[in-house]
Formats: C-alpha cells, structure tokens, sequence
C-alpha cells in the first residue's frame, strides 16, 4: 500500500509528527509513504519521506496574495499543478490531507485532481480552517456565520490575516464547491467535539464520511521524569502550576494566568513555557517565565515537577499538552472547550466552564493531589493505527 500525506510541515510540530508517527507505523509494516510538505525544513531522520511541494519565493507570494486579497489557499497555481503531476507519477493507493492553509499549496487545484482521480482521501482537520471562510477557530467571537456562508468577518485580521479585503463569503463558497462535494472522502476529527461541528458544517449535505480517531504522544518520551527543576529555580516548597502553549495569547488564556498570579498567595508560583522572549520580559513577579524548548526530555521534566497543569484555553481541538501532563503524571484543570475535556482523566482532573476565571480560582485552591489514570490511552501506536486500519479499509483491504 502507498500512502501519500499532505501537509505544510513535516517532521516538527504537533501536525507533522503526526504525519511522520504514521509514516513510520506505515514503513514498519512494510507499507510505503511520502509526505508532502511546503514550511520550514525537515529534520534529517525524515528527509526519506519528504517530498517538498513549492519553493519559498512562491511561499512568499501566497502569503503576499493571501494579507492582500483574503486570499488563503488560493495562491500556489504553478507549484499545486506541478505537484500534483508528481502525483500522478507516484500513483498512491490513499491520500492523507492535513493542515493546506499556510500558504504553499491551491486547494482549488488540489481538489480538482482528487475529485478526477477517484482516489479515496482522508483529511484529518487539526482545526477548524476547512469549513470557514476564513478563520481557524471562532469560539472566541462565538461566531456562527460558518454555518450559513460567511461574510462581514470579526476575524479577517487574525490568521490567516487579510490587510483590505473580506472576501469570507466567496472563499467559503468556494470550499463548498470543491472540498465538499469530493465523493470518496472520509473525515477526521481528532475530538467529538469537532466531529459535531462538522455535521453543521458546508460538509453536511455532501458525501464525505466522519470518524473521529483521537490524537496520540510518545509515551517513552512522556512519563514520569525526575529533576532538579524546582531548586534549579528556587520553587522548593511551593505549589506549582504549569501552563504550556506555542504560541501564547488571548486564545491560550496567558490572561488567566496573569489573574491566578494576583489571586493566589505566596505558596504557589506560576510556570509558563513557550512564551516569546518580549512576553516573557513583561510577566510580574511571581511567574517563571520558559522560552521555547526542543527538548522532549526537559519538557517532561517540567511536566513531571508541576502540581497541576493548567490549560485555561479558549479555543482548542484536541490539545496534546493535556495528554503530555497526564502522561507524566500531572493532573489537569482546563476550560470546558472545544475537545480540551475530552483527553482530561475524569478522576483526576477539573473541568471548568470556558472564562469563569474566579471558578478556574476556586478549583485550583480547592484542588487535591489525585493520581492520574489511563495514561496509556494516549499512546500514539495505538491511536495512529487506527489510521492504518482506515487506510485498509478504504483501499479494500482485510
């Protein structure tokens, strides 16, 4: 079996992990895969998958389109047309779509070809992107316009950001055109939650499927590891709370946090990784503040140290770093939002309703160590099979 994936990273980041997890779950089993991919570089233990698709200068001039014309996924005629000859030279059996908003691949032209093909595809949504005409997510302006068409956007300045024009409306006509009418598609959502927007979405009245297959982690790399985080930075004796996002910002809740900070007394201190080194510059006393970190190990560490980990995010899928905290052994406190419940230990864990900060307050000065359970649900071996399963399926396969 030959198993083409498509999405804008490959290797790095939560999406093309993914892409790179499957591929080898794929190459252990005597399957084959490329992922195509259009951002930033490939590490070198994966450059056997990688087929790269555009160059930069045509990276660029879609980003330049998009700022100017609202014009997402609408840039990258001459490098989606090439690639897609390269497909039909490599003549995969599946076709697996990601993330194709950042700005180097037409999905225009990309649907045409899969809709002549006959291919069956699976497009895993890591967001929201696929059924708007713009945004990623809404929750926060809890928009509702994606149900009927678009238009008059409160978010045509967020990403993927338009400088002029709004042009919400055609780009959400267009999606429903070419993206929901494709006959041999299967849907999937890596939460519930999701799936359930899904089935109100331009998607509904067309033929694609739904399945909902959960995200997963490396549990070799995530469990429980000791160090000497907390007298390396002098938080012996305290309680530790722990927020981890890339990047931060109101959507991520680093607001909430700064709330807590002026609620909660001395014995706690406030950890936060991923910030930017001008956020970082501008915390108050009383929070640690984390760049960014590559290190798996240092990470986990950091997870294993924390008393509770804190996920007060106001729009998310399904977030990863809830699955890496447990896994660590850190129980969670997250908003009631988008799938953010769903991977939180029920046992363990606290589920507050979306931007109660004082609610949010109370659960983490009422909380009581409880050890966390069922870590072993996240496996990614586990989860990513399923998609080898799908695979199978839809080629025919027993």
């Amino acid at each position: 079996m030959k198993v083409l994936q498509i999405n804008s990273v490959c290797g790095i980041r939560s999406t093309g992990r993914i892409c790179t997890d499957i591929a080898d779950i794929l190459t252990r089993e005597g399957h084959e895969c490329r992922i195509a991919w259009g951002r930033e570089a490939v590490p070198p233990q994966f450059q056997q998958y990688a087929v790269r698709v555009g160059r930069f200068a045509e990276v660029l001039a879609h980003g330049g389109k998009a700022r100017l014309f609202d014009a997402a996924g609408l840039g990258s005629v001459a490098a989606t047309r090439r690639f897609v000859k390269w497909i039909k030279a490599y003549d995969p059996d599946v076709i697996h779509i990601h993330n194709i908003h950042e700005y180097y691949i037409n999905f225009k032209v990309l649907f045409q070809y899969l809709k002549q093909s006959g291919k069956p595809v699976v497009w895993t949504l890591h967001d929201c992107w696929s059924f708007t005409g713009h945004c990623t997510y809404f929750d926060i302006y809890r928009c509702e316009r994606w149900k009927t068409g678009c238009g008059d956007c409160p978010q045509r300045k967020n990403y993927p950001k338009s400088l002029f024009f709004d042009r919400s409306a055609r780009n959400f006509e267009l999606k429903k055109r070419y993206c929901a009418t494709l006959p041999d598609l299967t849907l999937v959502p890596p939460s519930k939650w999701l799936g359930g927007l899904l089935e109100q979405s331009l998607f509904a009245e067309g033929p694609a499927r739904i399945r909902v297959i959960n995200n997963g982690i490396d549990l070799n790399s995530f469990s429980p590891t000791p160090s000497n985080f907390r007298e390396k930075n002098g938080l012996e004796g305290k309680k530790i709370l722990l927020g981890v996002a890339n990047p931060w910002g109101e959507r991520k809740g680093l607001d909430d946090f700064l709330y807590l900070r002026e609620h909660l007394g001395e014995e706690y201190a406030i950890v936060l990784v991923g910030l930017s080194p001008e956020q970082r510059d501008a915390l108050p006393e009383g929070i640690l503040g984390n760049l960014r970190t590559n290190s798996v190990k240092e990470l986990a560490q950091i997870y294993t140290a924390a008393d509770i980990f804190l996920n007060p995010t106001y729009e998310d899928n399904y977030p990863t770093v809830n699955m890496e905290a447990q896994a660590c052994g850190t129980p969670v406190i997250t908003y009631r939002t988008g799938g953010s419940p769903e991977n939180v230990d029920p046992a363990s864990g606290v589920i507050v309703e979306r931007g109660d900060r004082a609610a949010l307050l109370d659960a983490v000065q009422r909380f009581l160590p409880r050890p966390v359970q069922g870590a072993e649900c996240f496996d990614k071996n586990l989860r990513f099979r399923e998609y080898i399963e799908l695979y199978r399926e839809l080629c025919g396969e027993k």
